[in-house]
């Protein structure tokens, strides 16, 4: 790597490092509370399964990996955020510099990723969607290897199974980029016949399907819950005629708004822009099918069923579209007069956390304000109270009772929502409202 190459990928760093610093910061200095989502993910960790009533496992594990080691304090899981946010960010990078063979050009691809408020505004809030991110941009890099690789490599194989396996076990709708990029490959093999079969591709499928066996025995054994979760959160069960024209139009209007920030930097990074697609182009072709593929089969799947398209599940879908617009506009783009478009990225990369500071703290009513450390001093003194002992489980919906589970000092399991049969394996319990606590019988 030469001395400019090496400074280029410097400025990655301390963009990467800025990113990470702010976004952490941020949020820990703003909030009162963790978000809903990050509060639930944290419920189910404390009691960790191989499923849960709304989503697959492994959202709820690395929080708790977390909290293992650095306890309930709110700034470690901002930072596991972004630490996820910036594994994607650096395997867009790396995929980036293959594909484009320019250091520069492929930091601007990153660079362009801040104006989607996917990679900012949104990203303090652990979910099943950040979750996501570093599987999906290791399954594109990783896929990428073997589709431009004359001899397909067994590691290769192995990896994408491993992160396409973790992937789909943070959120099923990962299964987008998978049918994607196994279309892209069966066009190559069997259709356009450019590519030979390898059975090294088998290695994908069966790490892939081993490693999802135990969630599938729990979907069985559970009557496939999150499956249903998903199905109801499209409201597929009322759907009517208009709705398969409604939902769709309405999904690619919202995508149209959220891009507009992205647009405007791409058109003052090229002023003047003039695609040229050629579908002979290798690199292009990949680039279509990783990016606008899984954008048209979410788009599809709306109009054949009627089915809402909620904004955030497209959280990972626009990872790679920087590399895309600067590959198709790369003749176009003059590093020389870059500085329009350097300050637009550092206007976006500021405005972002001023405003959400500014609604963090000006907004007193959001899930963010609960006073979760305080109910919890409370519920403590009531137990208090009538036991000494420490209480090991709690019961109730995943705010409150996760709230209670996060911020009790003993830790206590989240057993879901308050039952008969939860309640008969307590030797001591109270509730207070919605929420039970409890020790199990020896």
């Amino acid at each position: 790597m030469n001395v400019l190459n090496r400074n280029i990928t410097n400025i990655f760093f301390i963009f990467a490092l800025s990113h990470l610093i702010i976004w952490t910061l941020i949020p820990s200095l703003t909030n009162k509370n963790l978000p809903l989502d990050t509060i639930e993910a944290l419920a189910w960790g404390s009691n960790l399964d191989w499923g849960f009533n709304k989503h697959p496992p492994v959202s709820a594990f690395f929080p708790e990996v977390f909290f293992q080691i650095f306890g309930s304090q709110d700034w470690v899981f901002y930072l596991l955020s972004q630490i996820f946010v910036l594994v994607a960010f650096y395997y867009v990078f790396k995929f980036a510099n293959e594909v484009l063979g320019n250091v520069k050009l492929s930091l601007i691809s990153v660079l362009l990723l801040e104006s989607i408020y996917f990679y900012n505004f949104t990203t303090p809030e652990f979910n099943v969607n950040v979750c996501q991110l570093p599987f999906w941009s290791l399954v594109v890099y990783y896929s990428w290897k073997i589709y431009q690789a004359r001899e397909i490599k067994f590691i290769d194989c192995f990896l994408i199974g491993l992160f396409a396996a973790l992937g789909f076990l943070s959120k099923y709708l990962f299964i987008y980029l998978l049918i994607s990029i196994n279309l892209l490959f069966i066009y190559l093999i069997f259709i356009k016949k450019i590519k030979k079969f390898d059975f090294k591709y088998l290695v994908i499928i069966e790490v892939f399907i081993v490693l999802l066996v135990p969630h599938l025995i729990w979907l069985l054994n559970n009557d496939f819950i999150t499956v249903s979760y998903g199905l109801k959160r499209t409201g597929l069960e009322s759907t009517g005629i208009l709705d398969h024209f409604k939902h769709p139009i309405i999904f690619l209007v919202k995508q149209i708004g959220i891009l507009i920030p992205f647009f405007l930097l791409v058109y003052l990074l090229v002023k003047k822009i003039k695609f040229k697609i050629k579908l002979k182009d290798k690199k292009l072709l990949f680039l279509i099918f990783v990016n606008i593929l899984p954008i048209g089969l979410i788009f599809i799947t709306s109009l054949v069923t009627g089915s809402k398209v909620r904004t955030m599940w497209m959280t990972p879908f626009y990872l790679f579209f920087g590399v895309l617009f600067v590959y198709s506009l790369q003749s176009q783009i003059n590093i020389k007069k870059i500085n329009s478009f350097l300050y637009g990225f550092l206007f976006l990369f500021f405005f972002s956390p001023i405003l959400y500071s500014y609604e963090s703290i000006s907004k007193t009513d959001k899930r963010t304000d609960y006073p979760g450390k305080e109910i919890a001093a409370k519920v403590q003194i009531i137990w208090n109270q009538d036991f000494d002992k420490e209480i090991e489980f709690v019961t109730g919906n995943e705010w409150n009772a996760g709230n209670l589970s996060y911020h009790l000092k003993s830790r206590p399991k989240w057993e879901g929502f308050t039952s008969k049969e939860t309640l008969e394996k307590s030797s001591q319990f109270i509730c207070v409202d919605d929420v039970c606590l409890g020790r199990y019988k020896n």
